[in-house]
């Protein structure tokens, strides 16, 4: 017990950025584009709601809220990722760019910018960008009155968690309820199954496409601010990020492209990923237990292949231009 609890309860908090990169990703596959540049969206997150927080608070002074410095770093990396993924959805989308070249170059721009703005703040500022002590709080601490977390065994591994993975649970819910049981769900799958018989039947492929692309950048985004936010303690770090997005790419094809699947497939990445410091062999080197989960999605990759099932594949236009002319 001593071993496997506060592997579950890290595994858990070290996911919950997957889990966001995680289901913008699959918000953006359902609707059949294929944005590879989630790593550079996550940068971009974390750098800019980092920075709005901090500037929030160094601006407001004593009179700063702590919740509203949240929703302001929330705010601002969802800007930012929305922002890129505006950007791979004009080239895509509207100039028919390839899919997996732009999504390439998105991640290194995205990359560059995170990068460039962290470095800058904490240049201008002669120092490390990181915010007071009231609000790291609000973004680590459990939003949970004490006498729940209390509760022994179970209360810190249901009630210890940060705010942020109580709400990816809850967007992974949505999501797979929008998908499922909505209209604009319905929609949204025939996009990106067949654009074709979807704009036969007076569905807009081009405007859910954007929709979609954009909304999941924005998510994607907020993963890359949670995980400086608390993983790397709201301090800006600027190699802290890298690989995250690559993970939730991966991630995406382990869940299948469900977003409830991303809720334990995200604990799991994150237990993969902090196992070395857990269960340390002398004979395998750390970087064996990184390639875990790019390992496991492989292996996962290749039975979904032979077993063939629809259900476990991919949207059937996953990275395809549309062209209407063609219809």
């Amino acid at each position: 017990m001593n071993f496997w609890i506060p592997l579950l309860f890290n595994a858990v908090l070290t996911g919950a950025p997957l889990m966001f990169g995680t289901l913008g990703e699959i918000l953006t596959e359902k609707s059949g584009n294929m944005n590879l540049g989630v790593e550079g969206m996550m940068y971009m997150g974390g750098a800019f709601g980092l920075g709005a927080a901090y500037y929030y608070e160094k601006i407001a002074g004593e009179s700063a809220n702590a919740i509203a410095g949240l929703l302001i770093a929330v705010f601002f990396a969802f800007l930012a990722g929305a922002i890129g993924a505006l950007i791979f959805s004009f080239l895509t989308i509207s100039l028919r760019a390839n899919q997996n070249v732009t999504g390439l170059a998105l991640s290194i721009f995205g990359t560059g910018v995170g990068q460039f703005a962290g470095e800058f703040m904490r240049v201008r500022e002669g120092g490390y960008i990181a915010v007071g002590a009231q609000m790291k709080a609000i973004f680590q601490n459990s939003p949970f009155p004490a006498v729940l977390l209390n509760i022994p065994v179970i209360g810190k591994l249901i009630f210890g968690y940060n705010i942020f993975v109580y709400l990816g649970v809850i967007i992974a819910v949505i999501m797979s309820y929008l998908f499922n049981k909505t209209r604009v769900g319905l929609n949204l799958r025939s996009v990106g199954e067949s654009p074709a018989t979807a704009d036969a039947a007076g569905i807009s492929v081009t405007r859910y496409r954007y929709l979609a692309t954009v909304i999941g950048g924005g998510i994607s985004a907020v993963g890359g601010m949670i995980y400086i936010m608390t993983i790397a303690g709201c301090v800006w770090n600027h190699e802290g990020l890298s690989g995250e997005g690559w993970l939730a790419v991966a991630l995406v094809i382990f869940c299948l492209w469900r977003p409830l699947n991303a809720i334990w497939g995200s604990a799991m990445f994150g237990a993969l990923m902090i196992l070395y410091l857990r269960l340390s062999i002398p004979f395998i080197p750390n970087q064996i237990y990184k390639i875990l989960p790019y390992l496991v999605t492989v292996i996962v990759l290749i039975i979904t292949s032979l077993r063939n099932k629809k259900e476990d594949q991919p949207p059937a236009a996953l990275g395809l231009p549309y062209f209407r002319e063609e219809r």
